[in-house]
Formats: C-alpha cells, sequence, structure tokens
C-alpha cells in the first residue's frame, strides 16, 4: 500500500492510484482505520495532489466513499458499493475466492442473459450473427487447444449482449467479461475441461433460427448447469 508511484504518465499515475486505493478499501484495510486524506496519500505514494484528487473522485464515483463535512472522505459499507462497477468487481473477486459471491453473480446472469438471447434471437442483424458463431468457433477452437478458453467463451456471451440492441443490455458486458473470468475459471475446474461448446452451441442455433424462446431456454439451461456445479458438494 505504500509502494511509490513516481515516473508514470499522469494517466496512468491515476489509473495506479485508484487500483491501489480502492484495492486497499475493498479488503479491508480501512476497517478499522480511517481514510488518509489526499495530502497523506500524495506523501505516502509520492504523488501530485491533482491525481490524489482525481482518484478520490473516482472512488467516490464507484460508490467506496464519500466526503462529510468536518469528518473528510470516510470509507462507504460494502452495500453502498457499485458491483456493477468491473473495477469494483474485480477487487472483490480479488480479495479472497468466494463461493457465495460466484453464486450470486450467476443468479443476476439468470435474470439477464437468457432474456437477452431472446431479444438477440429477434433483434440480432447479421454483423452481431457473425460475432456470436465467430465466438461460438474460438470456443470450438479452444477446445482444440488452438485459442483461449477465457477470452473466447467471454466474447460469445458480450456478443449476445450486443446483440439484444438494448443499450441497458449493453451495459453489462463489462461486468460480465469481468466475472464471467473468475466464473469460468471456477467451474473448469471441477469439470476438468473448458465450457460445453454443444451448450452455447444450442443458444446461437436458436438466436440464428430467430426462436427466442428456444434461445431463453438454451441460456438459462447454461447458467443453470453453471450454478448446479457451484452448489455440487466439490465446491463448498
Amino acid at each position: 500500500m505504500a509502494a511509490r508511484m513516481t515516473g508514470m504518465p499522469g494517466g496512468n499515475l491515476t489509473r495506479a492510484t485508484l487500483d491501489t486505493l480502492g484495492r486497499a478499501i475493498v479488503t479491508g484495510e480501512y476497517d478499522e482505520r480511517p481514510f488518509p486524506t489526499e495530502a497523506e496519500i500524495g506523501k505516502t505514494h509520492g504523488i501530485s495532489r491533482s491525481v490524489t484528487r482525481e482518484a478520490v473522485k473516482m472512488l467516490t464515483a464507484k460508490g467506496l466513499v464519500s466526503a462529510r463535512p468536518r469528518q473528510g472522505t470516510v470509507v462507504r459499507p460494502a452495500a453502498a458499493w457499485n458491483l456493477f462497477d468491473p473495477d469494483v468487481l474485480h477487487w472483490l473477486l480479488d480479495r479472497k475466492f468466494s463461493v457465495d459471491l460466484l453464486r450470486q453473480f450467476n443468479q443476476l446472469r439468470v435474470a439477464i442473459e437468457p432474456e437477452a438471447a431472446a431479444l438477440a434471437a429477434v433483434a440480432a442483424d447479421a454483423e452481431d450473427q457473425a460475432r456470436i458463431a465467430d465466438g461460438l468457433a474460438r470456443m470450438a477452437a479452444a477446445e482444440r487447444g488452438e485459442d483461449d478458453p477465457l477470452d473466447s467463451d467471454i466474447d460469445f456471451h458480450v456478443a449476445i449482449l450486443l446483440a439484444a440492441k438494448n443499450p441497458f443490455y449493453a451495459q453489462f458486458r463489462e461486468t460480465v467479461a469481468t466475472a464471467l473470468n473468475t466464473s469460468i475459471r471456477f467451474t473448469n475446474t471441477i469439470v476438468g475441461r473448458s465450457a460445453s461448446v454443444e451448450q452455447h452451441a444450442a443458444v446461437a442455433e436458436a438466436i440464428a433460427a430467430r426462436d427466442p424462446v428456444a434461445a431463453r431456454a438454451a441460456m438459462r439451461a447454461l447458467i443453470g448447469d453453471v450454478l448446479d456445479l457451484i452448489d455440487a458438494p466439490v465446491a463448498v
């Protein structure tokens, strides 16, 4: 936490400060002690007041801290954190592996991705269909050791969120990509292989066939299997 960050470009310096402070908050470094002042942060890390101020503003936007009159900047309770922010989610997942957090994330996916698949079956254009097909092809290649299993799986799911043609679903792409990275790694260690290409193909085929009911059911089944793996005795 006390590492100095001199020698970086301004933008990178702000980002590094944000990451250091955000990770410290989420891992509980300030549970029993007050959050430092901007002057203290600057002195500890050898950074300017402007860099410190910008990083603290970003922490505020993420719901991690707030400024109170006569109290300075304080850490907010975890319930106030923006869990849809990719940085916050990344810090949470890195903090300490939690089966409960993984389960909760996939419960959220059940509420979002099946409906996104159903919308994609209606709204996807040729470019969307090609992006989904490419993600599926990359997953098949990954099974043969010719592509990255994490990146290909994530690309497939993000392609469907974008194909829904709904800006609210599209906003979930970074959150889904961040948390899927951990979810996929965890489930792969259980089954001893990459995600089922056949299950993903069922989703892609239903979208290509313009069948929203089948697309919704196929995606729900896919995520349901992930939840079953998480809740299996070996996972607890």
